[in-house]
């Protein structure tokens, strides 16, 4: 509604995550450079974690975007409201793989055929698991299982978890030590400092089309911003959304740190 009066060319502050917007903030750098690795090794886990909103799934699709699809094959299991043996099948269907039959024997081979058919071709597979903070114990023990598919000496399945940080305390649990032992990287997203809140805010108008003068910004509206929404990236899209419509609708183009307030 706002974007043609302030002459931007889309919606900076979508809700919706988009790698193409992906701003790379110290912690997410940080974040995205563990992926990297993890693809690398080609085996064992990555557990990345981070509150509601703090950008997990948009650093998950720039890695995603950035894969070579004739080295990687991966797959994203996305609802994790899941018992062990559908989430057996949820993998198999992220992969696009048909299960021979409906039993847990029957997936496991399908699931054994693919991955033995993808390191054939010599290429390796990877497995993202979304919201994995809802996975209960036995379905994260699954996922711990199917590490153990081999060829020769190198494993067929690689796994990220990625979750809100209640994925961190299910895993120090004892009962999680032996998925503990083959986890070769965890980071946790936090959320942007003051700096960075402005720099993302610049940084997502810019992407848009900004020419730095409509909007514009006053002192305080930055530090507004980000004492309101604690450096959630989310969160600021929400707030910045909402701020950019009252300023619009106002037919204001200058926004202050009383107009943050009052948005």
């Amino acid at each position: 509604m706002y974007e043609s009066y302030f002459g931007l060319n889309g919606s900076p502050f979508q809700l919706n995550p988009d790698p193409s917007f992906y701003f790379d903030s110290r912690g997410h750098s940080n974040a995205l450079s563990y992926l990297k690795f993890g693809v690398h090794q080609g085996e064992g886990f990555i557990v990345v974690t981070g509150e509601i909103g703090a950008g997990k799934t948009t650093l998950v699709r720039t890695l995603l975007g950035e894969l070579d699809s004739d080295e990687v094959v991966a797959g994203q299991v996305l609802n994790t409201q899941l018992e062990s043996g559908e989430l057996l099948q949820s993998i198999l269907t992220a992969f696009g793989v048909a299960a021979q039959g409906g039993s847990k024997a029957q997936l496991l081979a399908s699931l054994e055929a693919f991955l033995t058919d993808v390191a054939a071709q010599g290429r390796r597979a990877l497995l993202i698991v979304d919201e994995a903070q809802n996975l209960g114990r036995e379905a994260i023990e699954e996922i711990r299982m199917l590490s153990n598919f081999q060829l020769g000496n190198h494993a067929l399945l690689q796994s990220f978890l990625v979750g809100q940080p209640e994925l961190r305390k299910q895993l120090e649990s004892p009962a999680m030590e032996q998925l503990r032992q083959r986890v070769i990287a965890s980071c946790h997203l936090g959320p942007l400092s003051s700096d960075e809140t402005q720099a993302y805010v610049e940084h997502r108008l810019r992407h848009v089309g900004w020419d730095g003068t409509r909007p514009a910004f006053g002192d305080g509206a930055f530090q507004a911003i980000h004492t309101w929404t604690g450096g959630i990236p989310r969160k600021i899209n929400l707030l910045c959304n909402r701020l950019l419509l009252a300023a619009f609708l106002s037919e204001q183009t200058d926004l202050s740190a009383q107009m943050v307030e009052d948005t």
